[in-house]
């Protein structure tokens, strides 16, 4: 079998863009709950100023609730050098940094264009080095790399520009991210074949958005052209506060479902996957969860690996 990689992002994409805050023991039991499933990658904060996302405002105790299970992979975004100092110090395995391909939404993101962007990130680069933090993956996160809500079409040599630069600083992982729900099928393939001339073995993830129905499509294409990470979030929760009309992210639950069905392997229990979703009933009750198998069910032949 192939292994498949499942990053749970939905502690921080899932809750960015939420006027609800989620509570910090709720978080952690959510955190709980994805590890006695089988996730073992999780994405679980970002380090912004809380005045600017009261949502991550505890990071830190997230991140050390996180840290507190031996084998799970904890990432944190970081859009600045001074969120990778934190990020560092509360000692997380991965930092990720939005690098978005799009200038508009580069502005609205991080209050910088793409190559001052790409600058800091090579001081974020030098800064895990200079501090002996040799083993800290640093992520260069492609936003909006299939299109922007704010620009419309990212032209696919502006993308593999970009991942040079990135290359640059030394980073150690690129991922690709559909930030706004633009890409399609073909686009995809194409995308990750050029990136993949550049970049190699460090194309190592993608990010999809489900705005279009398209999440599922685009993860199993990525799959087929090398990908062997792929970031989803429980329910569906996600979008990005910055890109207008970027909702949900690839559903965990059906991402699992659809790569355990064709013989690729999560280490995910998708039933008690399935289970914790009760969590977020009663952490967020107002706000829509989405997900067909949670609503159709698992077929009666249907068998969790991770079970057998």
């Amino acid at each position: 079998m192939k292994k498949i990689t499942i990053n749970e992002v939905g502690m921080r994409d899932g809750l960015q863009s939420l006027q609800r805050v989620m509570s910090t023991d709720d978080k952690k039991r959510w955190i709980d709950a994805a590890y006695a499933a089988g996730i073992r990658y999780m994405e679980v904060a970002s380090f912004v100023p809380a005045k600017l996302l009261p949502q991550m405002a505890d990071a830190g105790e997230v991140v050390a609730h996180a840290l507190s299970y031996p084998d799970l992979i904890v990432t944190a975004l970081a859009p600045n050098l001074r969120g990778a100092e934190n990020a560092l110090a509360a000692g997380v395995h991965r930092v990720i940094a939005p690098i978005s391909v799009s200038a508009a939404h580069s502005q609205a993101n991080v209050r910088r264009t793409p190559l001052e962007m790409v600058e800091e990130f090579a001081r974020m680069c030098e800064l895990r080095t200079r501090s002996g933090r040799h083993q800290v993956q640093m992520m260069a996160g492609m936003s909006v790399a299939f299109g922007c809500t704010r620009q419309g079409e990212v032209q696919l040599e502006d993308l593999c520009e970009l991942t040079r630069r990135v290359l640059e600083t030394g980073c150690d992982l690129v991922s690709l991210g559909d930030t706004t729900g633009y890409a399609t099928p073909g686009q995809v393939g194409e995308t990750l074949d050029a990136v993949r001339e550049i970049a190699g073995y460090k194309l190592h993830a993608a990010h999809f958005h489900d705005t279009r129905g398209l999440a599922l499509a685009n993860s199993l294409v990525a799959v087929q052209h090398g990908i062997r990470e792929l970031d989803s979030s429980l329910a569906g929760l996600g979008g990005c506060p910055f890109a207008p009309g970027a909702s949900g992210n690839a559903v965990t639950e059906d991402l699992v479902f659809m790569l355990e069905s064709m013989g690729f392997t999560t280490g995910i229990d998708l039933p008690r996957l399935i289970e914790s979703r009760s969590l977020l009933l009663q952490a967020l009750p107002d706000e829509p969860l989405y997900g067909y198998i949670a609503r159709a069910g698992l077929p009666k032949h249907f068998s969790s690996p991770a079970n057998a």
